[in-house]
């Protein structure tokens, strides 16, 4: 006889897959003991049980290794703690590469594996093949060999994390369908199921493929959609073996793993079949999909090539088992914004068993610890906009997303699915002007302009890129005449009422109480004193402020600054992003091209930096904010949506002599790195502080309101830190670097490249990143040293910048030039 439901519970789980039973094994852990799962099944019966069970260490970058580094260890104790099995074998994998542009994406994995840890070799063919004797191996040109890597049983694991679970007090329902949630002044208090209703403190939904379903009862965004998905298993072959390794071949699209003697040979195809549109029926319990040998075929092809055995082995059985899938291939976590104590672990796109283990973890901490515990920006749910729910939008994007795992990842690859959306009222302007567009948050941004006779399309590819002339051209006429830049996809929230400057006071580590028409650059910080968001706070009167943001943090924001909102205080938060253009007008011709068009005198003591002034342009009216990100002179015009294309024809109108041009993203990029300029998710974010990043400018720590952060950076001593952000120029001028490659000093890494660009007045790489040592440097300690860039496996000597190379290095060398 099954146990009835209790009323209330502290924290109530929904789904008794891998990903539910992790978090609460780990809140459990953590002492919170009065958890309840309710699955609406059996355990393991949606998307677990038929997981193939690969489980790797590396991820995209430091924290989410840690990550999956931690479920590793996890894996291979639970069976000790539990006494139940988990199938758990570390056998390592291998990743073959058929071409050079792969064998330099896998040559520069082993560097980032090493800088994180993790033990990584550069393995030959003949090396591999001695490893996977069963592999032909006459096309592949290298491999990878992590012998850290391994495998696991999901429905074993998953029972042995819910025993674990059991053990220390959790209660686990089968049976129990989810009909409703309970919200009472926006806080999530309960649930509504089948058997009754019960009283919570936090829900977590783990729902799976159902996540987004019942997401949208409680109105919480969570964007994913299912695609099926295909593997086989063989019977026995000569010469598998249980310690045979993973095998993965990503340009094939497929991967392989022993099981019981046999064979498990599936993949990715690039082109997927996304499923469920209608929604998917509860009781899809331990069902497949019917086989689809057209869609199939391209991974079986593949597999027969790579593994020519497979042609006369015998099938034991072949497996159609839909799984869920995000719009940018990384899984979804943390607390929605839009409803308090509503929690999300979910679209884990077919590498749940890999990801859960340490996943529970870090959403069983955010539940207990009321934040997150680390930077978790790659798959904090904040990171979608309502959009990424359209199920049209969703259904095209999956047929791109399932494809992405073994994609080439090209730096700035743009996903095209689901495009253009979001777009600028100079668009098409622009597009017919020659512009490359890149995607932020769905917005559609010119990132380059394409020179006479050079066609707006981008050619992947680690080396010099063929936009970069183009780039070259608009830096240059930025830092020698005049460009506008279209940034209307930046993040614009109007906070007002009368206690709007007391809840800024509290969230932003600068101090914003500054008179009306006045700008402040600020941090906004966690309890740790690390970046939750950077912003410009524009104070438009004594209860109104105007907050800029990226383009892809104005609902991160949003839900950060309603999550403070004291009951008592008066106050309203609105996205006004689409309510206005920014065109921002920079260089030492900006002055004098904005004085043709506007009556305002622009001079220093009539329109002071940092000023916030409406002014006439043109016929029109906007509110212009002497600030630059790129450095140098210039102004940043808000302009009402309607009026944006007269603003913008005037300023051209008037400039055709000045050299004004249009420039994008990637000039944008380039010219803000070379002025030192930081950029939130990049530079910041939720594990670096403003010391670390230099940023102590952005810090009132004597302000007369407390911050959040205030009482952990008054902790630091910002002299001697143990990480900080440092700015390099790399020696060779042929080498060029994307990002992410390890930083050597004295020949240890210590730390990986956040942002590079290519400066077109130094001729050169300039890049940025963060420096670790075991002990606390003053920032001259850490300058000394011998610094090199491991870019692909080769080692560029880099020389340390005391000051960013704007403006001093950069004029120095125009003034070179024009001599």
């Amino acid at each position: 006889m099954t146990a009835p439901l209790p009323s209330h519970a502290q924290v109530v789980i929904a789904g008794g897959g891998i990903a539910g039973c992790s978090a609460a094994y780990h809140l459990t852990q953590l002492g919170c003991t009065d958890v309840i799962v309710l699955e609406q099944g059996q355990l393991t019966c949606g998307t677990t049980w038929h997981a193939a069970g690969l489980v790797g260490q590396l991820r995209a970058n430091r924290s989410m290794t840690k990550m999956s580094r931690y479920g590793i260890d996890l894996y291979a104790s639970l069976e000790a703690e539990t006494g139940l099995a988990t199938g758990w074998k570390q056998c390592g994998s291998i990743t073959v590469a058929r071409t050079p542009e792969r064998m330099t994406l896998l040559k520069r994995t082993i560097a980032t594996a090493r800088s994180f840890g993790i033990e990584a070799e550069f393995i030959t063919p003949a090396e591999a093949l001695e490893l996977w004797p069963l592999m032909r191996i006459d096309d592949l040109v290298g491999a990878v060999w992590l012998p850290g890597d391994g495998k696991a049983n999901p429905t074993d694991l998953t029972q042995s994390l819910a025993k674990g679970a059991r053990n220390r007090g959790a209660k686990v329902f089968e049976g129990v369908q989810i009909t409703g949630t309970l919200i009472e002044h926006g806080r999530i208090v309960g649930v509504e199921t089948n058997q009754g209703t019960v009283r919570c403190e936090s829900f977590l939904n783990c729902a799976g493929q159902w996540a987004r379903e019942l997401g949208t009862m409680s109105g919480v965004n969570i964007p994913l959609h299912s695609a099926e998905h295909f593997y086989l298993v063989t019977k026995e072959i000569e010469g598998v073996h249980r310690d045979l390794p993973v095998l993965r071949d990503p340009d094939g699209y497929i991967y392989y793993k022993e099981e019981v003697g046999g064979l498990v040979m599936g993949g990715f195809e690039p082109v997927a079949k996304p499923w469920g549109m209608d929604g998917i029926p509860p009781r899809f319990e331990f069902q497949l999909l019917p086989d689809d040998m057209d869609q199939f075929q391209i991974l079986l092809d593949e597999a027969v090539h790579r593994t020519p055995a497979l042609e006369t082995t015998e099938i034991k059985l072949f497996l159609n088992g839909p799984e869920s899938f995000t719009p940018d291939g990384n899984f979804i976590l943390g607390e929605a914004p839009e409803v308090r104590g509503y929690f999300v672990a979910a679209g884990f796109n077919s590498a749940g068993i890999a990801n859960a283990g340490g996943a529970g973890k870090l959403i069983a901490e955010w539940i207990v610890g009321g934040a997150a515990p680390a930077d978790l920006l790659d798959v904090d749910i904040r990171r979608f906009a309502p959009f990424n729910s359209n199920k049209r939008w969703l259904k095209e994007r999956t047929v791109e997303a399932l494809g992405l795992h073994y994609a080439m990842r090209w730096p700035r690859h743009e996903l095209e699915s689901g495009r253009p959306l979001r777009r600028s009222p100079l668009y098409d302007k622009l597009k017919a002007k020659g512009a490359a567009f890149g995607s932020k948050l769905g917005w559609e941004r010119a990132s380059w302009f394409a020179l006479p006779g050079q066609k707006a399309e981008a050619r992947y590819g680690f080396g010099r890129p063929d936009w970069l002339d183009a780039c070259i051209a608009e830096q240059r006429a930025v830092r020698q005449d005049v460009v506008v830049f279209d940034q209307t996809s930046f993040g614009k929230l109007m906070v007002q009422g009368r206690d709007a400057e007391l809840l800024l006071q509290r969230l932003c580590a600068n101090d914003v109480a500054v008179r009306p028409g006045s700008m402040v650059y600020t941090a906004l910080l966690n309890e740790r004193g690390g970046f939750e968001s950077d912003l410009t706070v524009m104070r438009l009167a004594a209860d109104c402020f105007l907050i800029i943001t990226g383009s892809a943090q104005p609902y991160r924001d949003i839900g950060h600054i309603q999550r403070h909102l004291q009951p008592n205080e008066h106050v309203t938060v609105t996205d006004v992003t689409s309510g206005y253009c920014t065109l921002t007008v920079t260089g030492p011709k900006a002055q004098q091209l904005l004085s043709r068009v506007t009556p305002q005198d622009l001079g220093k003591e009539a329109f002071p930096q940092s000023a916030v002034i409406e002014i006439d342009v043109g016929h029109a009216r906007a509110l212009a904010a002497k600030v630059s990100y790129v450095g140098g002179p210039g102004w940043e015009l808000y302009i009402p949506t309607e009026m944006a294309v007269h603003v913008y024809d005037t300023l051209f109108e008037a400039g055709a002599d000045l050299g004004l041009r249009d420039g994008g993203y990637y000039t944008i990029d380039a010219l803000r790195i070379e002025a030192g300029r930081r950029a939130f998710g990049l530079e910041l974010g939720p594990d670096e502080n403003p010391f670390e990043a230099g940023l102590e400018f952005a810090v009132q720590l004597d302000k007369p309101v407390a911050f959040i952060g205030q009482a952990a950076l008054s902790k630091i001593a910002p002299e001697r830190l143990s990480k900080r952000l440092l700015m390099f120029t790399l020696d060779d001028e042929q080498a060029f670097a994307w990002g992410g490659e390890p930083i050597l000093r004295n020949g240890k890494a210590v730390g990986e490249l956040t942002s590079t660009a290519w400066s077109a007045v130094l001729g050169r790489m300039v890049v940025m990143g963060y420096a670790r040592s075991a002990e606390p440097l003053t920032r001259d300690e850490a300058m000394q040293g011998s610094y090199e860039i491991d870019i692909a496996g080769h080692r560029f000597a880099a020389t340390a910048q005391s000051r960013p190379p704007y403006p001093s290095l950069v004029k120095a060398a125009l003034e070179q030039r024009r001599q």
